[in-house]
């Protein structure tokens, strides 16, 4: 059984009305809703990944905090187990997103309770859940 090694970050904004939630649309089939994340590569660090993913998918550059991280771990259907780490990295500023096309059909700023919605694994609403807390937004 392989492993498969991913990193990302939970990115969000302060706003006026409240924190809100950075949600990605992926292309792959079922077209789920997630966060800037994706696979290490080489000898990359998980930091290295999450700043190049997140780079990559929205071409945001905002800082991560390395201090607060949540991870999940699953097998998958091809039989691979997947760890998955995801920082916080808040977006301060007016920075426009451009979207990787190729990877991601759709993007949204949520608060906390539409962004639970939104997401389609469970795993991932438990993390947004530890993130959230730890943001003193629930």
């Amino acid at each position: 059984m392989a492993i498969e090694r991913t990193s990302g970050a939970v990115v969000y904004r302060r706003t006026a009305t409240g924190i809100e939630y950075l949600l990605l649309q992926s292309m792959n089939p079922g077209h789920f809703w997630g966060f800037p994340k994706g696979h290490v590569e080489g000898d990359e660090d998980l930091l290295a990944t999450a700043q190049r993913e997140i780079r990559e998918e929205t071409t945001l550059q905002p800082p991560i905090d390395t201090n607060f991280a949540v991870k999940t771990e699953y097998d998958l259907p091809n039989g691979n187990h997947k760890e998955m780490t995801l920082f916080t990295a808040e977006l301060t500023g007016t920075a426009e997103i451009s979207r990787q096309k190729e990877e991601i059909k759709d993007y949204a700023w949520l608060p906390y309770q539409a962004a639970r919605q939104r997401l389609t694994y469970d795993n991932l609403k438990d993390l947004l859940d530890q993130v959230a807390a730890h943001l003193g937004d629930r």
